[in-house]
């Protein structure tokens, strides 16, 4: 947890608390984890801020240093804030676009960084399942983002992205050429949503005309499937995501003990 600090700390622009009001059925120390949530998401301490140390917790909310401790490992546990060792808690700054291409091996002279290139932008209406996803309305509106990823300027993966408008709005206009390379820091910068969080599914299938062309293979090659939602530190869904790639390049590790 963040060391006792001066008058800049975030606990002492803060008021202190009267304490939790007891809730029948709930744990103090979730209670406490439910309270401190509802202040991360509502920008008391914005990503990668320092939250106050344990001590200070406890003395502001009237519970014991326990009850922080496992108020603490539970919002660790579920992504929303990070210990640093020596230095502190802090917000999670959120992912920063952990990259697909882990399920695939390219072999190449220079393998860099993967670099992506947007090809569209459109709004378009949700259909039921997409919006049950993202907690959205059937007939909402959302981004349709079609992009390819690439190394060495080669393409490797083809994404077809889907965001809810009423959270990413400022995208609508933005031009595709302005796009970065990794969305999430870009979606934390441009609309203020962290992406604490994700979830990826793989599946085997064949690549459509369309895909094989943006990766350039043959119709009907061997692909992989990676469905992707994504989650913002509330734990709404703010993203689904679908990427294929060359089955011929897979690769996944596991070691189990």
């Amino acid at each position: 947890m963040g060391k006792s600090s001066t008058s800049s700390t975030p606990e002492s622009t803060s008021p202190p608390d009267a304490g939790l009001a007891p809730t029948a059925g709930v744990s103090r120390y979730a209670q406490l984890a439910q309270d401190l949530r509802t202040r991360i998401i509502g920008g008391e301490w914005s990503a990668g801020a320092a939250i106050p140390s344990e001590t200070d917790l406890a003395q502001r909310f009237g519970v014991a240093l326990g009850t922080v401790r496992q108020a603490v490992a539970m919002l660790a546990a579920e992504g929303i804030i990070q210990r640093v060792h020596g230095k502190g808690t802090f917000v999670t700054q959120g992912l920063n676009g952990p990259s697909l291409l882990r399920f695939f091996r390219f072999r190449g002279p220079a393998d860099g960084p993967p670099t992506a290139q947007v090809r569209r932008c459109q709004t378009v209406r949700l259909r039921a399942a997409e919006a049950q996803a993202l907690g959205q309305r059937t007939g909402d509106s959302a981004l349709r983002v079609k992009r390819v990823r690439l190394l060495d300027g080669k393409p490797v993966l083809a994404e077809d992205l889907l965001l809810p408008l009423a959270r990413f709005a400022a995208l609508r206009d933005l031009p595709l050429a302005e796009w970065e390379d990794l969305l999430y820091p870009m979606l934390a910068r441009l609309c203020g949503v962290t992406v604490a969080r994700a979830a990826d599914e793989l599946t085997f299938g064949h690549l459509d005309a369309a895909t094989a062309a943006l990766l350039d293979l043959p119709e009907g090659a061997p692909g992989i499937r990676v469905d992707r939602k994504a989650f913002d530190l509330g734990g709404q869904c703010i993203e689904l995501r679908t990427t294929w790639g060359d089955a011929t390049a897979f690769h996944y590790s596991a070691e189990t003990r």
